[in-house]
């Protein structure tokens, strides 16, 4: 993993410009904690800041490959490509050569073989930029599903890049501006695919390359979700899953440094954990694994039919059955409201957004990892992609003409309940029904189709890739900041783009062949797990019950409404928010908790206009 950034300016002589470009190098040092260098060219430079978890020795970055004994192309890479030794061997007999073990320099030697194509040969979590010497072009480059980050700010005569925007934000020419559109993205959780929020500032997108010339930036899809027909029965079917995530898996415990997994005792996590621990047996080499658990609230139920109680008891059963060593991460309210992690969360995540106390839980979580593993294995992306959520099984919310997971029964669409600190007439202002809208229509328009597709097949297929291109980029960004802020490298072997593309078209009858949630991923665990596991109903990710928690968010509430210079106030309405203010502090632990996302984020949003001192031009 790492954290890259860089500036090409046609214009200049970037060796004068050190200051910056080492400013913007700095800020991606909680990404890199090992080692940073810098590439000075003319007028590029490249940044990179790394974390060593293949070839520790040899990877150092940016990294420079000859041609006929000058500079050819110089890479600052984050990330990891899984099947780097088959590729490396196909270069060798290409007649490569090569001078390092790292994954890094078979991306770049492959990038010299096959051009801006080379994407195409490469599987895994990556971003990185490649400056062409030869050419004079810069190629900004992302993995198919948006595992890792990479942003991009165009400048007069350029471009300024990094990992986060933070990198970019460090540079004197660029400026934390909001404008309308920013305010849309922050207010309506549409996760526009290329928006960064902040104004002038984009995102590469999913599957694409940007590519910078002399005055030109040019972005091109190199990978897409196809709809294609699925002619395998149920029992294929079944297997072939298993198979694709075992090798997924597999692949994904290579590393030169210590591994573990993610395990909440669910069926994703435990079935990332199974197949690990399988292939960490055949190395001789143990698996460790990590759950996160919260004191002061009173003990979950136990599933009917099980003595196991909440994700601990299920996570020490898988870890028994499976021959790993399991350890809780015990987190309390004092954890979970002091100042210093709540402000560090803040900073990972460069923007407002988030999941109330499970940002600063998972952040605290990984920290904990740190000091025992460099790398973690998780199970994110199953629920997107076998259809894990509440809202796929619901018929209102797949048929409600707004993304699934904005439906909430009884309130309609895009309507969240609770009484709301912003101006009223701010949605109207910004037209904020009409926004999320045309981000709908322009998701669907995105969706493809089978010729002949049964309606219902076609919707469901539709709210799949809603899920996978919309709320899952937001889940694997927010786990990315998490875990890259303590320098923890966590891969999703569920985002295997092969078994991505095969698990899309499976039909949603199969997905659902016996009427429960993710039928086929447990089809295919089921000569894997315990009973118990295999056969939990899910479970969202654990937040505190803790009322110590719910009266330091009230006192955060209150120190807003003292402060007569709080930023927010910019899009308050002082009345209303009076008012909504008067109700939270009247409100139970269990209504508090109902409306904590809301009030998180109009704290992180003020904690975030003052850290970032960010303009409105709205």
């Amino acid at each position: 993993m790492c954290g890259i950034t860089g500036w090409v300016a046609f214009e200049r002589d970037l060796g004068a410009q050190q200051p910056a470009v080492e400013a913007m190098t700095q800020t991606m040092a909680c990404r890199g904690p090992d080692a940073g260098g810098i590439w000075y060219g003319g007028n590029v430079a490249l940044g990179h800041r790394r974390l060593a978890v293949i070839d520790p020795v040899g990877g150092v970055q940016p990294m420079v490959a000859e041609e006929e004994g000058r500079v050819a192309a110089v890479i600052s890479y984050s990330g990891e490509v899984y099947d780097f030794l088959q590729l490396r061997d196909r270069l060798r007999s290409l007649g490569h050569r090569f001078h390092t073990r790292s994954d890094t320099e078979v991306v770049l030697r492959a990038y010299l073989e096959w051009g801006a194509d080379f994407v195409g040969h490469l599987t895994g979590m990556f971003a990185f930029a490649i400056w062409d010497v030869r050419s004079q072009k810069l190629l900004l480059v992302r993995d198919r599903l948006g595992i890792k980050p990479l942003y991009y700010y165009p400048t007069a005569d350029g471009v300024l890049f990094g990992s986060e925007p933070k990198a970019i934000l460090a540079h004197p020419e660029a400026r934390a501006r909001l404008n309308s559109d920013g305010l849309r993205e922050l207010m309506t959780w549409v996760n526009t695919p290329g928006h960064a929020v902040f104004e002038g500032m984009f995102q590469v997108r999913p599957g694409h390359t940007v590519q910078v010339n002399r005055g030109k930036i040019t972005e091109t899809a190199y990978w897409k979700l196809e709809a294609r027909p699925h002619d395998d029965d149920l029992d294929t079917t079944v297997s072939r899953v298993r198979e694709l995530l075992r090798t997924a898996v597999a692949g994904q415990t290579v590393a030169d440094v210590p591994l573990c997994s993610l395990l909440s005792g669910g069926l994703d996590s435990s079935s990332v954990a199974t197949f690990a621990a399988e292939a960490l047996r055949t190395r001789a080499e143990p698996l460790h694994c990590f759950s996160v658990a919260f004191s002061g609230g009173g003990p979950d139920p136990a599933a009917p039919g099980s003595d196991l109680v909440g994700d601990a008891d299920y996570a020490a059963e898988l870890a028994g059955h499976i021959g790993a060593a399991h350890k809780d991460i015990v987190l309390d309210a004092k954890l979970l409201s002091d100042p210093t992690a709540r402000a560090a969360v803040l900073r990972a995540r460069d923007l407002p957004q988030g999941l109330a106390d499970m940002d600063t839980s998972l952040y605290l979580l990984f920290k904990a990892i740190r000091q025992h593993s460099t790398v973690a294995l998780s199970g994110e992306g199953a629920d997107e992609l076998f259809g894990g959520y509440p809202w796929f099984h619901d018929e209102d919310a797949t048929r409600a003409q707004t993304f699934p997971w904005m439906y909430v029964r009884g309130f309609g669409a895009g309507a969240p309940p609770g009484p709301s600190f912003l101006d009223p007439a701010l949605p109207q202002r910004l037209s904020l029904d009409e926004y999320r809208a045309d981000r709908y229509t322009e998701a669907v328009a995105d969706v493809p189709v089978l010729a002949g597709e049964p309606e219902q097949e076609r919707r469901m297929r539709t709210v799949s890739h809603l899920f996978l291109t919309r709320f899952l980029p937001m889940l694997l960004e927010r786990k990315d900041r998490m875990s890259m802020a303590v320098g923890l490298e966590v891969r999703v072997p569920f985002c295997d783009h092969a078994l991505v593309e095969y698990v899309f078209n499976v039909p949603w009858s199969m997905k659902t062949f016996d009427g429960r949630e993710k039928s086929l991923l447990r089809a295919a665990m089921a000569s894997d797990l315990p009973e118990a596991v295999l056969t939990r109903k899910k479970a969202p990710y654990p937040t505190i019950s803790d009322p110590d928690y719910d009266h330091m968010l009230k006192g955060r509430l209150g120190d807003l409404m003292d402060d007569p210079a709080a930023p927010v106030r910019a899009l308050m309405d002082e009345g209303s928010a009076s008012d909504a203010f008067a109700m939270v502090q009247k409100a139970s632990p269990d209504e508090l908790r109902f409306l904590r996302v809301g009030f998180e984020s109009l704290i992180k949003i003020n904690d975030w206009m003052r850290e970032y001192r960010v303009e409105l031009t709205e």
